[in-house]
């Protein structure tokens, strides 16, 4: 099967794709970004070989990207908690302003300030953008094409270097 035929089936099949993996992962952008990397999938299997029920393998190929994000975000979430210990959360101390607090905070600033910088760049902007600017783990890894398993195991190395700065700042 030629890539010209393919283009005409992804072209016809565009709207009914998209609709597909909207209604799988719930979220337009996502399902975009999914669109585009199964075009870019079947592009690849087309270079290996030839398929032969295009239409099909188009639809299925788009079902299991859906299934692969969606199986990712599970971890993801779970990861997100497990990886932090239970005593560190059930330590979080209760918000009280003094002065006190707020010299304590300066110091805590000052010292990530300092172990952040020792950080790859990479592992910088993985970090600016999840912490500041909020960007999820799969739009990181995509600005910055990287595996989400990059983004993921930056972040719980960056996120246990921050735990161990508060906790080296808690016991002088």
């Amino acid at each position: 099967m030629s890539q010209s035929r393919f283009h005409h089936v992804f072209l016809a099949q565009r709207t009914p794709l998209l609709r597909t993996l909207e209604r799988m992962v719930n979220n337009r952008s996502t399902a975009e970004d999914l669109l585009q990397e199964t075009y870019l999938r079947v592009t690849r299997a087309l270079g290996e070989g030839p398929v032969e029920h295009l239409e099909p393998f188009v639809f299925q190929t788009a079902r299991n990207l859906a299934r692969d994000h969606l199986r990712a975000r599970r971890i993801q979430s779970r990861t997100l908690l497990e990886d932090v210990p239970l005593e560190v959360v059930h330590n979080v101390p209760v918000s009280q302003s003094s002065a006190e607090d707020a010299v304590h905070a300066g110091q805590l600033l000052e010292r990530l300030n300092v172990s952040l910088q020792t950080l790859s760049a990479r592992q910088q902007q993985i970090f600016i953008l999840s912490r500041l600017h909020g960007h999820g783990y799969q739009a990181i890894a995509e600005r910055l094409g990287v595996s989400l398993s990059t983004v993921q195991k930056e972040l719980k190395l960056i996120m246990a270097i921050c735990v161990g700065v508060a906790e080296n700042l808690d016991r002088d």
